[in-house]
């Protein structure tokens, strides 16, 4: 009989729903629009200098793909589908991107880039 009431309880026990996950954290729109607008800004900046600094053609061809990455991680993490894993690893990495894109065009200038 012990072992009936004690079986009862492991069976109640794994019943028991776990709570949900907490939400997954959402970058500010701010914070959005700032990475936008510095990535745009360092592929304007950077190609336009390419017409007349050779040395900046190669880096002009990779600037272009830094809106994209933006954007593909904004669009991962805003996803129905993504695990609050998934948010957190494209949050960061949406935040390395912006960070690239503000240092890369803080170097321009000694680039001879005005």
């Amino acid at each position: 009989m012990r072992w009936l009431a004690a079986l009862a309880l492991c069976v109640a026990c794994k019943q028991k729903a776990e709570p949900p996950p907490p939400p997954a954290p959402v970058l500010p729109a701010t914070e959005i629009k700032r990475a936008q607008d510095a990535c745009h800004a360092y592929v304007d900046k950077v190609c336009g200098c390419a017409q007349t600094q050779p040395a900046l053609q190669e880096p002009c061809k990779l600037a272009r793909a830094l809106p994209d990455a933006l954007q593909v991680g904004l669009e991962v993490g805003a996803s129905t589908d993504s695990t609050r894993r998934d948010v957190v690893q494209t949050q960061d990495s949406v935040r390395k991107i912006a960070k690239e894109c503000i240092e890369q065009l803080a170097k321009l200038p000694a680039a001879g880039c005005s």
